[in-house]
């Protein structure tokens, strides 16, 4: 069984490297894009089975770079988890709205982010 492939899209090396350890335990590829630029390029040459995406990056936020990529083909049913530390209200519709799956709060519970990533995952 090959690992399934996860985009993490996230300015902040700090929450890039928690996440990527954990996913990696896990089984997981994780590709890392510090922000939407980088993110779009390699989106160009390979479709991940998930997409984990930052909302405050400093480039393109990520509900401006989730809308972008639900009109590209390759991308309209791959899911979009929004993970971030934005708890008002309104933040998960409004990340729903942009096109993601999938709302995920910061800080990341190490605990339950593995199982949280599973249920968006096409069984193998």
């Amino acid at each position: 069984m090959d690992a399934k492939t996860i985009l993490y899209v996230e300015d902040n090396p700090e929450n890039r490297l928690l996440v990527k350890r954990i996913l990696m335990v896990e089984g997981y590829r994780v590709i890392e894009a510090e922000n939407a630029n980088i993110a779009i390029q390699y989106l160009q040459q390979e479709t991940p089975h998930l997409i984990l995406m930052d909302i405050n990056m400093p480039d393109m936020d990520g509900y401006a770079l989730t809308s972008r990529l639900r009109e590209k083909d390759h991308l309209k049913h791959t899911p979009i988890i929004a993970l971030t530390a934005n708890a008002m209200q309104g933040d998960r519709e409004r990340s729903l709205e942009a096109g993601c799956n999938g709302y995920i709060q910061k800080p990341v519970d190490v605990d339950l982010l593995p199982g949280q990533i599973r249920r968006y995952l096409p069984p193998n």
